[in-house]
């Protein structure tokens, strides 16, 4: 038999730990499960456990993620896609809320199966870090509804209220299983459509985002990067428009997607300093949610961006950014990271850092092979912040 690479042993053994963790928190519940059961249940060391995770939370969190991610793997694309936005969002609600535990579920495998971060997130920056994911999980959402929006408006109040609702079923159905029915909460989410949620037709900080400045800079991403929505290996080479945000940036994605010109290729990079808890939450989120859209939506209909996740390496350099990060030439990121380019021909004609940042770059207009200017939707050349 063959030996193992270092990096086929180091797979196996984070599998089998993260395989005893699922075991020991759905038998046991966060807060009970010990990291001690959890090295003898995967007949490993206590250090080789901590050796692929910094704690308790940070496994829990890649559990979650786990789950979420065998979940969007095995979702199939819709046989009949929803004629309309309440419909649509009845059918969002219909297969998220599978989810909810029954009565006879333990409660630590209820909670695994809600994804509850229930007594998970203790510090300040994390909890403001799942308020920024959450938005972002409303653009996403909105992103998709639009497609059956027959005015063209956008829909982030919208996806932001029905997620509200989701959500609120769920933390109930985690204190009282089997309480309330899903399909009158799948109906109700479905007449949330008729409400008279406006959103507000512009963002009112653009109008004073400086505009991108024009260079003409080799441009020398990884080869290929995996997209969250799709699951597919994609190319950051090809011409478009590449936004890094922070966890705390996320829900600037919309302004960057929004103001790209039709055709551009627009991803979003979401850029940590580590495989911190912030990044592990926002890869978790994200991923849940695209399970539950890839059952409702086409592919033609999903979100007309790709999200891509540069996690640094905190066994190098003590926390340096990802390989995208350092080709932005921003290799320090941290959680409010916002900084773009825009790709042409190979080379990076625009750039723009702060806030706005995607917003000035993707309302580029390209003159010639590399010149780059302000397109109208900028503002007047106010620095930002």
């Amino acid at each position: 038999m063959a030996r193992l690479t270092r990096a086929q042993q180091q797979g196996r053994t984070r599998a089998a730990v993260l395989d005893a963790a699922r075991r020991e928190f759905a038998e046991r519940g966060y807060a009970e499960a010990k990291i001690d059961r959890i090295a003898d249940r995967a007949e490993l060391t206590r250090g080789a456990v901590y050796s692929n995770f910094t704690g308790k939370r940070a496994l829990y969190l890649a559990v979650l993620g786990d789950l979420a991610d065998r979940a969007r793997t095995a979702a199939e694309p819709p046989a009949v896609p929803p004629g309309s936005t309440g419909p649509a969002l009845g059918a969002f609600a219909r297969v998220w809320l599978e989810r909810l535990p029954l009565g006879a579920d333990t409660p630590g495998s209820g909670r695994l199966q809600l994804r509850s971060l229930t007594g998970v997130l203790e510090t300040e920056p994390s909890r403001a870090a799942l308020a920024e994911i959450l938005r972002f999980e409303a653009v996403l959402l909105a992103l998709a509804l639009e497609h059956h929006a027959p005015d063209g408006a956008r829909r982030v109040r919208l996806a932001e209220l029905t997620l509200t609702l989701l959500h609120g079923a769920a933390a109930l159905a985690e204190n009282a299983p089997g309480v309330g029915d899903p399909f009158d909460l799948a109906r109700a989410a479905e007449h949330l459509a008729s409400l008279p949620l406006a959103d507000d037709a512009a963002f009112p900080h653009l109008p004073f985002v400086a505009p991108a400045r024009s260079a003409r800079d080799p441009w020398s991403p990884p080869s290929a990067v995996r997209d969250e929505l799709t699951g597919r290996q994609v190319a950051l080479a090809e011409d478009g428009v590449v936004v890094a945000l922070g966890v705390r940036r996320l829900s600037a994605a919309e302004e960057a997607v929004r103001s790209a010109a039709p055709g551009d290729a627009v991803t979003v990079v979401v850029v940590t300093d580590g495989p911190d808890e912030a990044g592990q939450l926002a890869r978790l989120r994200v991923i849940d949610l695209v399970a539950s859209l890839r059952r409702v939506f086409p592919p033609g209909e999903l979100p007309a961006l790709r999200v891509v996740f540069d996690e640094g390496d905190e066994g190098a350099g003590g926390g340096d950014g990802g390989t995208v990060s350092a080709a932005l030439g921003h290799p320090v990121p941290d959680d409010l990271t916002e900084t773009a380019v825009r790709v042409r021909d190979g080379l990076v004609v625009a750039r723009a850092e702060g806030r706005g940042a995607g917003y000035a770059v993707a309302a580029t207009e390209l003159r010639g092979a590399g010149g780059a200017r302000a397109g109208s939707g900028s503002g007047s050349g106010a620095t930002e912040e």
